[in-house]
């Protein structure tokens, strides 16, 4: 099924549908083992719909929009999420918001990002992409973690990684100011900076789908991802359970929720690597990241300056210094405008030993 085609194939439609009476079965009858193993299959299946939801809607609006629709979408719910269960959960988790969205940079930056490369390397040996707005996205991205998560724990108004009310104001707005100056760019501004060049993949050439399609799928991608985050909320606390119980630090279930999160983008961004669009998929990595921070920071920000709530945004020393390894990688990895497999290779070890180290600290 192309993604021209005059109507949805049935399963993208049936698999949403399904996940919501599974969510609302799940809100009604916590706790029942048999409805924890069916909420993880609905989970799946509102992955794969909200991946071709995405990339029907992506082909009708054309990049680099297509790739902004679905990094805000799920950067909308994310902090949906983080705040619900922050706000459930009292000052204990104050630190939950900057695990998960650390989490999700590590993600998308070491985790997404090596396996696209890895990906496209194995497939197509080089791969080509615009390596002006990968640089101009990084330079965003690395204003935007070393002031909001780094700089927290350096402050000497507050003790530790915490901030005042009028410093977690201006990171908010710093942060807003940054994430709508880069959109501006990506948009409007640069745009060709950011079109794909020299694809390979058919559907690329294909002619849009009709406006019907694109609306239809539009509405079901909100679903699809509504479904995701709020099936994610419901296990969370037998995911948590299961890790506590194992023995693993707190930080591990920032990882947990931002890898649910993400499961649709990481998909999107694999498809679209595999069918030599790399610059898609960094579009969609890179896109995901610079919201998770410029959107989720201000937001949460907020709503705890508002409830007077702690709220723990300093990274650690080990966290530190991943975040910088990442960051310098990165830059080499995005600076020549070209990748190979060994570029996806360091990306997924240095993700592999952030895996590792969360565990075992």
């Amino acid at each position: 099924m192309t993604l021209t085609s005059s109507k949805l194939p049935a399963w993208t439609i049936v698999a949403p549908c399904v996940a919501l009476v599974t969510l609302a079965a799940g809100a009604l009858l916590p706790g029942q083992g048999w409805l924890i193993a069916l909420m993880g299959i609905a989970l799946a299946g509102s992955v794969f719909a909200s991946v071709h939801h995405a990339e029907v809607v992506a082909h009708k609006v054309g990049e680099p929009f297509g790739t902004l629709v679905l990094a805000l979408a799920i950067t909308v719910i994310e902090v949906a999420l983080i705040v619900s269960v922050m706000l459930s959960s009292g000052p204990e988790n104050a630190g939950l918001a900057r695990d998960t969205v650390f989490a999700a940079v590590m993600i998308i930056c070491n985790g997404i990002v090596g396996l696209c490369l890895f990906v496209g390397g194995l497939h197509h040996r080089e791969q080509a992409f615009q390596a002006p707005g990968a640089n101009a996205a990084m330079a965003v991205l690395a204003a935007l973690l070393v002031l909001t998560m780094v700089l927290p724990s350096y402050t000497s108004s507050t003790p530790g990684p915490m901030l005042t009310p009028a410093q977690l104001g201006f990171s908010g707005v710093m942060s807003l100011v940054l994430y709508g100056c880069f959109v501006f760019v990506q948009t409007v501004r640069h745009r060709d900076y950011f079109l794909v060049e020299g694809s390979s993949d058919e559907n690329e050439h294909l002619p849009p789908p009709p406006a019907r399609v694109a609306m239809a799928s539009g509405l079901l991608l909100i679903v699809c991802l509504v479904a995701v985050v709020g099936l994610a909320k419901l296990l969370s606390p037998s995911v948590e359970n299961a890790i506590l119980s194992a023995g693993a630090p707190p930080a591990v279930v920032g990882i947990v929720i931002a890898a649910l999160v993400l499961l649709p983008e990481c998909l999107a961004a694999l498809r679209a690597a595999r069918g030599d669009r790399l610059q898609t998929s960094l579009n969609l990595a890179l896109g995901s990241a610079l919201a998770s921070i410029g959107l989720t920071i201000p937001t949460v920000a907020a709503v705890f300056i508002w409830t007077g709530q702690p709220l723990a945004l300093g990274l650690g020393g080990k966290d530190i210094v991943l975040l910088f390894l990442t960051l310098i990688v990165l830059t080499l990895t995005l600076g020549m405008g070209r990748s190979t497999i060994l570029q996806g290779v360091v990306h997924l070890v240095i993700f592999a030993a952030y895996l590792f180290l969360s565990v075992v600290p």
